[in-house]
């Protein structure tokens, strides 16, 4: 491992080593490690967070006009893009996912800085109805100092999300990628630097969460924790962030139900698409993943058949082949995690369709799988987080909305249908923060991002996320009332 480059933390400015500690980047298409980074110890974190507060106190960004943001924000979109290349390398590389993913999904990523950039400059400020002759401002500030707890998955889109919303509102920032995948987050601090960010203002620590991730979320001295990640690791954080009043946005897991109505039978190869799409995009490995395939009976046949043929021609391999369509999965416990979930599935009565079992080629690939099942089990109502998918034949409108809502996610859904009626109808009911009709996986900067229930609280995206990352303060002008509180003769004044 001495031969392979080490990428240490970015901190002030500069790749600062934090310890003799590293971990490997393993690359899950080859079970290679490409690269090693630090393993910052609970002292160094502390350091920085202290060293944070300072470039906070010190104005260069907290200060700073918002057309200066602005100007900062736009230019590190404009980096971002002119070396997507790079960029697209990485994640490839650290992730396994296939190249003609990356390459469109992080084509849109500088457009999450653009869009923050732009609310930084037009976002106004507010005067309040307030009775007598008195003016009430409303003036948003930024909070301070922010952790950022980011994932493997989608590692550069999502770290950029967050980056940018804390960045634009006048923030420090602090981010954490997942050790799986950080080699694409910490190049973005050359990136802020080169586009005028102050130095310190942007740091990028490396380690395991449960050791590095845990010492940064123990600090008493955040302003705010946005983390995105799983059920167990929220429930590890969240008691120690109130302890020190410490908010936090959590964006979690998910169980997303694809509802496919009988009128899509007039198109079964678009219905197909959608569920194709939906269900295998990232290997599964995302939080909306379509996982649950919930079809109505009247063409239920139809679909699962045409949909086995269209599975099965998937092409599985080397995520750098333009031509690859399913790529790795992140590691080995993750396709111990999927062969569980088949195994459980079939002692739950559920029939493989196709897949439901790793691939013979190196690497941590597994199989495109769908498993008829039913709506309590374990597959149909927990995350596998990879490619393996529940199909449900449900026997009524109403069976599909109650099935969509029978679990305790509540992230994102889809309802496809050409009924334009039913399409209003069923989205109303179904209980999830993000519902498509006739869509799946769109995003947008400006198109708040978070669910209810066990998916989390709080949002990603849009203003939302903006006014996240600030405090209000009410400043209140008097221009009238004279203080008429207390008598003005002397004998009648009380004192100590």
């Amino acid at each position: 491992m001495t031969d392979l480059p080490h990428v240490a933390n970015w901190v002030d400015g500069a790749y600062t080593r934090a310890s003799p500690a590293s971990i490997a980047v393993v690359n899950p298409a080859t079970e290679l490690p490409v690269a090693t980074i630090d393993a910052t110890p609970r002292d160094v974190v502390d350091a920085i967070v202290t060293r944070s507060q300072q470039q906070f106190a010190s104005g260069a960004w907290s200060h700073a006009e918002a057309s200066d943001r602005f100007a900062v924000l736009v230019k590190a979109a404009a980096l971002l893009r002119s070396n997507l290349a790079e960029f697209v390398e990485l994640e490839v590389r650290q992730t396994g996912r296939p190249v003609r993913e990356m390459q469109t999904q992080l084509a849109r990523v500088p457009e999450w800085l653009e869009y923050f950039a732009g609310l930084a400059r037009v976002h106004e400020g507010a005067v309040t109805p307030f009775k007598g002759p008195v003016v009430n401002t409303l003036t948003r500030l930024p909070i301070g100092v922010v952790a950022q707890i980011t994932p493997w998955n989608h590692p550069l889109l999502i770290a950029t999300k967050k980056i940018g919303a804390a960045l634009a509102a006048g923030n420090t920032v602090i981010v954490k990628p997942s050790e799986l995948a950080p080699l694409s987050v910490l190049k973005l601090g050359e990136l802020f630097q080169t586009a005028g960010l102050p130095d310190g203002t942007l740091q990028i620590i490396c380690g395991y969460g449960r050791d590095t991730g845990k010492f940064l979320c123990e600090n008493a001295h955040l302003a705010r924790i946005d983390l995105t990640g799983g059920l167990a690791t929220y429930r590890a954080i969240a008691p120690v962030a109130a302890y020190n009043m410490i908010p936090m946005t959590a964006e979690l897991g998910g169980k997303a139900p694809v509802c496919i109505f009988p009128s899509m039978g007039s198109d079964m190869e678009q219905a197909v698409k959608a569920a194709l799409f939906a269900s295998f995009i990232a290997s599964g490995q995302t939080c909306v993943t379509g996982s649950r395939l919930l079809v109505h009976a009247d063409i239920y046949d139809e679909f699962v058949a045409l949909l086995l043929l269209r599975t099965k021609a998937l092409r599985v391999g080397d995520p750098t082949d333009p031509e690859t369509q399913i790529g790795a999965v992140i590691n080995q416990a993750s396709v111990e995690r999927c062969s569980a979930f088949v195994s459980r599935a079939v002692e739950d009565g559920g029939k493989i369709l196709c897949g439901g079992k790793p691939s013979e080629r190196k690497g941590f690939f597994f199989e495109p799988t769908l498993i008829e099942t039913h709506s309590k089990s374990d597959l149909s109502c927990n995350e596998v987080f990879g490619p393996v998918i529940a199909i449900l034949k449900c026997t009524s409108e109403e069976d599909i909305i109650a099935v969509a809502n029978g679990t305790d996610f509540a992230l994102g859904a889809s309802v496809w249908t050409r009924d334009f009626t039913q399409a209003h109808r069923v989205a109303e009911k179904i209980d999830a923060g993000v519902v498509w009709v006739n869509g799946h996986h769109l995003n947008d900067p400006s198109s708040p991002w978070g669910g209810f229930r066990q998916s989390g609280i709080g949002k990603e995206n849009g203003r939302e996320a903006y006014e996240s990352y600030t405090k209000v303060k009410s400043t209140v002008l008097n221009y009238g009332v004279s203080p008429a509180w207390f008598d003005d003769k002397a004998e009648n004044a009380r004192y100590g």
